[in-house]
C-alpha cells in the first residue's frame, strides 16, 4: 500500500477495535546500513516515522516483523549476503551454522527497526524453515546434537538480540511445535504465534508441549492464504477459520490474536542471467489485494469483540443489510455466489473430492458472476465492485484454462489453431477491460506501476499461448 492508503487502512482497523498492527515490511523498509535490501517501492524513513506517530495517536501498536531465518529471499538474492545461504541455489533461508555472521546482520536490522518503532515487541518470523540441517555444517551438527538443538540455538541468538534492545521477541510457532525439546532455553518473555488456517492443533507437532512450556501465546487465523490467488478465494474456509479458531484461542487462554493476510505465497521463482548471477525473483503466487476483503475484516473484528463464536450466515445477512442495503434474500444469493465452486484446477482437471468437469465449474462461476451483476447495492458500491471483478477474473481464467486444456489434447492439430486463436483473442480483449477495472478500483491504494505489473503477470499465460499459436515474433 502507499503510505496514505496504509494510514486509511489503520483508521479502518482502529474503528473496528483492533489495537495492533504487525508490519512485515520485507524489502519495503528503508534500511540505512544495509541500503541494498530496500526495494523499488520501499517507504522513506520519514514515512515510517510519520506512520508510527500516526498509529500511536490512534492507540495502535505497530510491531515490526523482520524475517530472520526463512523467507529472506529479498536479502539473500544479493551476493553481498550469499555466504549466509543455507543452500547456494536456494535463497529462502539463512544458515544457522553461520551464527556469528547472521548475528551481525540481524543485530543491524533489528536495531534500525527498534529506532523507528515504539512497540515493546519485535517479530523475528522464523516460520517454515524447511532447509534445517541441509548444508554440510548443519547436517553434521544435526547428526551430533539433533535438529532441535540446531534450530533452538539459532532462535536463542535472535531472541537475545531483541531482548538486549529492550524488546520482547515474537515468532511463529510452527517449527517450535516440530522441535519443542529445547524451548526451555529461550528467554521467558518470548511470545509464540500459533498460526492455524483450519487444521488440527497438532499439525506441526504436539501442541500440548507448546502449551506446557509456559510462554505467552497468540493465535492467528488467515484472511488470505494458500491456495488463494487472483483466480480463487476460498471464502467459506476463511469465514469458518474465524468462526472456529478465535473462540478456541480464547478457550485455551491465548493472550492475543493476529489476523494474517498474505499477499503472496512467500515462495519465489528465480530468473538467472547466468548460472551464478540472479537477474530477478518473482513471487510464485499473487493474491487479490486486501482492498477486496473488507467483509472478512469485519467478521474478524466482530469475532474478537464477542465472546460467542461467529455465526457466519447471520453475520453475512447483517453485513449485507448494513453495508449494501440488501434484503435477506439478496444476502442469501450474495453468500451463495461468494462461496460458489471454490475448487482449484491443475493440468485441466478440477481438484475436488467428487468428480466435477471443468465446464461445470465454469458454469458455476458464470452463475455467480451473473448474481453479482444482478445485485445492485444501495451503499458502498465501490466495495461491492471488488466481488464482481474477482469473479470476472476467475471466470476469465477458467475460460482460458478450458482453451489450454483443449490445445493440450491428443486430438488437437494445426487445423484447430484458428478456432483457438479466435477464442484467445476474445479473452485478450476482455482482459484489457478487466485490467482497467483493476486499476480503477485499486489506484488510490497502490502504486500505479505496481498495479500494471500485477495485470501483466495475471495475463502472462494467456498472452504467451496466443503468441505461440499465431507465431507472433
Amino acid at each position: 500500500m502507499t503510505m496514505p492508503a496504509l494510514k486509511r487502512f489503520v483508521q479502518q482497523l482502529h474503528a473496528d477495535g483492533i489495537n495492533t498492527l504487525i508490519m512485515e515490511y520485507e524489502a519495503n523498509y528503508p534500511f540505512q546500513k544495509h541500503a541494498l535490501i530496500p526495494g523499488r517501492y520501499a517507504y522513506t524513513r520519514e514515512e515510517i516515522t510519520s506512520f508510527i506517530i500516526f498509529c500511536n495517536g490512534l492507540g495502535v501498536d505497530v510491531i515490526p516483523l523482520q524475517q530472520s531465518f526463512g523467507h529472506v529471499e529479498y536479502i539473500l538474492r544479493h551476493y553481498r549476503y550469499a555466504a549466509l545461504r543455507e543452500d547456494a541455489d536456494d535463497l529462502s533461508q539463512v544458515c544457522p551454522s553461520e551464527i556469528e555472521k547472521d548475528s551481525l546482520l540481524f543485530t543491524d536490522l533489528f536495531t534500525e527497526l527498534a529506532t523507528t518503532h515504539t512497540s515493546k515487541y519485535i517479530h523475528i518470523g522464523c516460520d517454515e524453515t524447511h532447509l534445517l540441517g541441509h548444508c554440510p555444517k548443519c547436517s553434521k551438527k544435526a547428526a551430533e546434537e539433533g535438529i532441535s538443538k540446531l534450530y533452538i540455538d539459532y532462535i536463542r541468538m535472535l531472541c537475545n538480540i531483541v531482548t538486549k534492545l529492550g524488546k520482547r521477541p515474537v515468532l511463529w510457532a510452527d517449527i517450535a511445535l516440530k522441535y519443542p525439546d529445547a524451548l526451555k532455553d529461550l528467554p521467558k518473555q518470548t511470545v509464540f504465534v500459533d498460526w492455524n488456517y483450519g487444521w488440527d492443533l497438532s499439525r506441526f507437532g504436539e501442541h500440548a508441549k507448546l502449551m506446557q512450556a509456559g510462554f505467552e501465546i497468540w493465535g492467528a487465523p488467515a484472511l488470505r492464504s494458500h491456495p488463494d490467488n487472483y483466480f480463487i478465494t476460498q471464502w467459506q474456509k476463511h469465514f469458518n477459520n474465524i468462526r472456529d479458531f478465535v473462540p478456541l484461542c480464547r478457550q485455551m487462554g491465548y493472550k492475543g490474536m493476529v489476523m494474517t493476510s498474505w499477499s503472496t505465497s512467500g515462495q519465489y521463482s528465480r530468473v538467472d542471467e547466468a548460472e551464478n548471477s540472479i537477474l530477478d525473483l518473482y513471487a510464485i503466487r499473487h493474491v487479490y489485494p486486501v482492498t477486496g476483503f473488507n467483509i472478512l475484516l469485519a467478521a474478524y473484528a466482530q469475532s474478537i469483540s464477542n465472546s460467542s463464536p461467529l455465526g457466519v450466515e447471520g453475520f453475512i445477512t447483517q453485513y449485507c443489510a448494513t453495508q449494501y442495503g440488501f434484503t435477506p434474500r439478496q444476502s442469501t444469493l450474495f453468500w451463495q455466489a461468494l462461496k460458489a465452486a471454490p475448487y482449484e484446477v491443475g493440468n485441466g482437471q478440477v481438484e475436488s473430492r467428487t468428480p466435477i468437469s471443468l465446464q461445470t465449474l465454469i458454469d458455476s462461476v458464470a452463475w455467480a458472476a451473473g448474481i453479482f451483476n444482478t445485485l445492485q447495492p444501495i451503499r458502498h458500491k465501490d466495495e461491492f465492485e471488488h466481488y464482481r471483478l474477482m469473479t470476472s477474473i476467475r471466470l476469465q481464467y477458467l475460460r482460458f484454462t478450458m482453451i489450454e486444456k483443449q490445445v493440450n489434447e491428443e486430438s488437437f492439430t494445426y487445423a484447430g489453431v484458428p478456432a483457438a486463436i479466435q477464442k484467445l483473442q476474445a479473452l485478450i480483449a476482455n482482459a484489457a477491460l478487466l485490467d482497467k477495472q483493476f486499476i480503477a478500483l485499486n489506484k488510490n491504494s497502490y502504486n500505479p506501476v505496481e498495479l500494471q505489473e500485477e495485470n501483466n503477470l495475471r495475463n502472462a499465460k494467456l498472452l504467451l499461448l496466443y503468441k505461440r499459436l499465431v507465431k507472433e515474433r
